[in-house]
């Protein structure tokens, strides 16, 4: 398994063409379920787990890897599946979400494939709010379920959205007045979380549930303005990985249009690693926020929204 992932700078020039690598898994069952290569460091045997008392009914045990203690989480019976029985024979995905180390337990790893985002759409309408995929897929005529990683996460440690007294400020929002700030991600958990985390500094918030779906409001919202989007829309907050379009090519689009490329764009994602600032400086964003600490999101708002006045 240690040959299964790619160089981190082969992987990085896909990053900024709309494209990305997904990791085929199982977990029990035939259904294949994929998760981007960036958030994957190692993919191993499962080595045998340490339970401890009182742990979560999700986490199989703790793995010792490499001078590192790493809960594994059962990915099957964290999604409303049957649990993994037989570790021995199963395997850790070891993943980094949110500053965190995580490993994820699946009964079996297939391959890599490179897809393009456009390929890649939100779930079924219908399928309800207690479904845990952020996006599908289609790989050789299969469907392929990609899981909304953050909100198996945060049911198991829920994320605080508080902000300190010292960064909760209601004038913020009177200083915009009635222009909006719009966030998108694909994921409905980190969507809320970032709403929550900054009602405080008392803005109006319009949600997109991906970077295509936000180009289509944010178009829509500058054909009722004069000249510039920033007339209406104070502040745009993006994921990264978002099904139909991702946050680069979004930030993209919107610096090569005149009437878009004023407003402020702050990329905020789990995604991991050095070559983030490089991307962020490359597609025009001002800003890149790693998920999910609210004081440090909300005070880079503060910052970006001054620029306005």
């Amino acid at each position: 398994m240690a040959g299964i992932l790619d160089s981190v700078n082969q992987r990085t020039q896909l990053v900024g063409q709309n494209r990305l690598e997904l990791l085929l898994f199982k977990l029990v069952g035939p259904q294949r379920f994929g998760i981007n290569v960036f958030k994957v460091r190692e993919v191993l045997q499962c080595p045998p787990l340490t339970a401890f008392p009182h742990q979560d009914s999700y986490i199989k045990g703790v793995a010792h890897i490499r001078g590192q203690t790493i809960s594994v989480i059962d990915l099957s019976k964290a999604t409303g599946g049957p649990e993994i029985v037989q570790t021995e024979n199963s395997f850790i995905i070891i993943a980094e979400y949110n500053r965190a180390v995580q490993g994820f337990l699946v009964a079996g790893v297939e391959r890599i494939i490179n897809i393009r985002w456009q390929d890649i759409l939100p779930p079924p309408e219908g399928a309800g709010k207690s479904n845990y995929l952020t996006a599908v897929t289609e790989i050789e005529g299969e469907m392929v379920s990609i899981l909304d990683v953050e909100k198996i996460l945060n049911e198991i440690n829920p994320v605080s959205t508080e902000l300190s007294e010292e960064v909760a400020d209601i004038s913020v929002g009177e200083s915009v007045g009635d222009k909006i700030v719009m966030i998108a991600d694909d994921s409905t958990v980190a969507r809320n979380q970032v709403k929550r985390a900054l009602e405080p500094l008392g803005l109006t918030m319009v949600l997109a549930k991906n970077g295509q779906d936000a180009l289509d409001q944010l178009n829509a919202i500058a054909d009722t303005c004069e000249r510039s989007i920033s007339e209406k829309v104070a502040l745009l907050i993006s994921d990264i990985e978002m099904p139909e379009m991702d946050g680069y090519t979004l930030t993209a689009e919107i610096k090569s249009q005149e009437r878009l490329n004023q407003m402020p764009v702050i990329l905020h994602t789990s995604l991991s690693g050095v070559f983030n600032n490089a991307m962020v400086e490359k597609v025009g964003a001002e800003d890149f926020i790693p998920k999910f600490h609210p004081d440090e999101l909300a005070t880079a708002v503060k910052k970006w929204l001054k620029l306005e006045e």
